[in-house]
C-alpha cells in the first residue's frame, strides 16, 4: 500500500498563518515542567482547503465543519483523471472527463481532477486552465459529492464554485502531488477540525492506493 500526501505547506502562502508560540511553566507538589501553547491565526484558505457549499452564501446547504459526514471524507472511493495542461490553455469540458474515465467503472462519490501533470495550481498563470461549464455540468450529472481538483474557475468568472455549491458538491482546493496518484481509483481521506458554522477551512488530504 502506499500512501501520498496532497497537502500543501503552508510556508510562504500568502494566506500563511500567524503563529504565535507561549512557555507556561507548571509546576505541582509531585512534579514540573514546561508546557508549549500555540495561539493560530489563519485565513480559510491557507494552504490546501476545503469548501462546503455555504462558502457562498446563496447555495449554504447547512454543511459545516462540524457536520459534514465522517464517513464522506474517511477512505473513500475515488476516481482519478489526469490531464497535462499547460498555462493558457484554457477549459477542460464534460466530454474531456467522460473520454477518460472507463465507462464500467464503480461509481464514486469523490472525483480526484489532475489537469496539470506534475505541476502544482501555482505553477501556471491563474484561472488560465479551468474548468467549462459542460464539464460542471458531467460532474453534477455523475453525482459526486466531493471534488479534488487543481483546476477550477476561469479568469472571467464563469461560475464553477456557484453551479458546484448549487448541486450540493463540496470542493478542495490547492491540492498538489496529484501526478503521483496512479490514473485508477484510489481511497482518499480527507481531515480538519471539526469547527462549528465554519464552510471554508485548510484540512489535510491523503491518497491511500
Amino acid at each position: 500500500m502506499t500512501i501520498t500526501d496532497l497537502t500543501m505547506d503552508f510556508t510562504g502562502e500568502r494566506f500563511a498563518p500567524e503563529i504565535k508560540k507561549e512557555k507556561l511553566f507548571l509546576k505541582s507538589g509531585k512534579t514540573e515542567y514546561t508546557g508549549v501553547v500555540y495561539t493560530l491565526t489563519h485565513d480559510g484558505m491557507s494552504g490546501t482547503y476545503i469548501d462546503f457549499p455555504g462558502h457562498i452564501a446563496e447555495t449554504d446547504n447547512g454543511a459545516t465543519a462540524e457536520n459534514y459526514p465522517v464517513e464522506d471524507l474517511y477512505r473513500v472511493k475515488a476516481d482519478v483523471i489526469r490531464f497535462h495542461k499547460q498555462s493558457g490553455d484554457g477549459a477542460v469540458n464534460g466530454e474531456d472527463l467522460e473520454k477518460a474515465l472507463p465507462a464500467d467503472r464503480e461509481k464514486c462519490k469523490i472525483l480526484v481532477i489532475n489537469a496539470l501533470g506534475e505541476k502544482n495550481p501555482k505553477d501556471i498563470e491563474e484561472r488560465s486552465v479551468y474548468l467549462s461549464d459542460s464539464a460542471v455540468e458531467w460532474i453534477i450529472r455523475n453525482n459526486y459529492t466531493l471534488v479534488v481538483s487543481d483546476i477550477y474557475e476561469s479568469q472571467a468568472l464563469h461560475g464553477v464554485f456557484l453551479k458546484l455549491f448549487a448541486a450540493g458538491i463540496s470542493t478542495v482546493c490547492m491540492p498538489v502531488n496529484l501526478y503521483k496518484l496512479p490514473e485508477k481509483q484510489i481511497w482518499l481521506t480527507v481531515l480538519f477540525a471539526k469547527m462549528p458554522s465554519v464552510t471554508q477551512l485548510p484540512c489535510r488530504v491523503v491518497a491511500e492506493y
